[in-house]
């Protein structure tokens, strides 16, 4: 694209989503610059452009490849991607359908692709000459109907024959924006009264006691207090980690992997008189763990390690409480990140449990003697979450583990499971696991 030039709404889109399925790309690394070319005006159209296609993409893809004759050419990956925004648009969104395809069609000049006008042109209308007929074709694959890569369902059933389509079901549904209120600043119900007031509706959601659903997702800045500090964004399942480490002042804590640093945050304002070591990685990373502590007014050690490999960070002190935020599949937050449907790979899952197995077995001497690791993820797969804490309890000798006595998410091995769309929350797992 010419320097200065800006996209607009549909081909903006259309380069995010051919990063993202031809060159293996995430949506969140990709979005944010390609919003910045694109006016401002059109910057949310652009937003649900790119999660709806991505979310719909299996069977978008399923449908385009009915519509066409013939595959298109690798080269030609972007036009690709511009037809899944098309069929997006007819099939999901409310835009008129003559300007979903001229707008598309349009498009196509700004990918420097014009001979592709008349294929999209072609390809569009047809849709909606045959919809009915093509989609009970196309929806015949569960695959398709159900918009997920066939392995994805076939864990999902395996590991939960009885909920497996509705969590499918949960993972194409768009996720509610939920606040975690700063209990320093201020109390959820004042919150409520402060939001009321600025016109938005909200109700506080269930079991984690700092969290409020907006009624409709809207841009920070409109949020009373966030630049100050008074309010973050937060899903409430990730909101029940704090309460979990049964924090109390004096107490040594370690946030092992605490990229972005919601949670780092959050232990803060629950009880900010520990002393909280936040450790990830990446350096680069910890630039946004900063940046929200910086809002927020709290602080905390930072420091750049290998969570697996104590010895080049670890300064000999144990900690009282450590969250391990394992990195995981993100199973459990595919609302909030579709591109995981097409990322993720089926042997990423062996993979990842070993990091985390790595992971705990790492961490677990620095924990003292009475003290307390969380082990969580936003995983539903059994190999990353029941079946590892199992392994490790069965290893250590030292370990035992703490019930979680509460009514969210169901009973899973040492710990409880949070299935996507639960009580509104994303989808996590936790165990508290205790130290002898």
């Amino acid at each position: 694209m010419a320097k200065g030039r800006k996209d607009d709404a549909r081909s903006a889109a259309a380069r995010v989503i051919d990063q993202v399925l031809a060159e293996g790309h995430s949506l969140a690394g990709t979005l944010a610059p390609a919003l910045a070319g694109v006016p401002p005006a059109e910057r949310g159209l652009t937003q649900e452009l790119c999660y709806g296609t991505l979310r719909w993409a299996p069977r978008l893809e399923a449908l385009a490849g009915k519509l066409l004759d013939k595959p298109l050419r690798a080269r030609d990956s972007d036009v690709h991607a511009l037809l899944l925004v098309g069929l997006y648009q007819l099939l999901y969104l409310s835009v008129p359908p003559h300007a979903a395809v001229s707008l598309t069609v349009e498009a196509t000049a700004r990918l420097k692709k014009e001979w592709a006008r008349g294929l999209l042109n072609g390809v569009l209308r047809r849709l909606q000459r045959e919809q009915e007929t093509l989609l009970a074709a196309v929806d015949s694959s569960e695959s398709a109907a159900l918009a997920h890569p066939a392995w994805l369902l076939a864990r999902l059933e395996l590991d939960w024959p009885q909920h497996w389509r509705d969590i499918a079901a949960a993972n194409n549904a768009r996720p509610p924006m939920t606040l975690r209120v700063n209990r320093l600043r201020g109390s959820r119900e004042q919150y409520l009264e402060r939001l009321a007031q600025a016109g938005i509706s909200a109700t506080a959601a269930a079991h984690a006691p700092e969290a409020i659903t907006l009624e409709t997702p809207l841009p920070v800045e409109r949020l009373p207090g966030f630049a100050a500090g008074d309010v973050s964004v937060q899903d409430a399942a990730a909101q029940l980690a704090a309460g979990l480490l049964q924090l109390a002042p004096g107490q040594r804590v370690l946030d092992a992997c605490a990229a972005p640093g919601g949670k780092t945050g959050h232990i803060l304002e629950t009880c900010p008189q520990v002393e909280l070591l936040a450790l990830d990685s990446e350096a680069e990373r910890l630039q946004r763990v900063t940046e929200n502590l910086t809002r927020l007014k709290l602080t905390a050690e930072l420091r750049a390690g290998d969570a697996g490999d104590p010895s080049v960070w670890w300064d000999g002190r144990p900690f009282d409480r450590i969250l391990l935020d394992a990195p995981c599949s993100g199973s459990g937050v595919i609302r909030r990140h579709p591109d995981i449907k097409t990322l993720r790979r089926p042997e990423d899952i062996a993979t990842l449990a070993g990091q985390q197995a790595r992971l705990l077995r790492a961490l677990w001497p620095l924990l003292a003697p009475g003290g307390i690791l969380v082990y969580a993820t936003c995983s539903i797969f059994a190999a990353e979450n029941t079946g590892q804490v199992s392994a490790f309890l069965h290893d250590e000798a030292q370990a035992g583990e703490l019930p979680i006595n509460a009514t969210w998410g169901q009973a899973a091995g040492a710990g409880r499971q949070i299935l996507p769309g639960e009580y509104g929350m994303d989808g996590f797992y936790y165990a508290v696991l205790h130290k002898a």
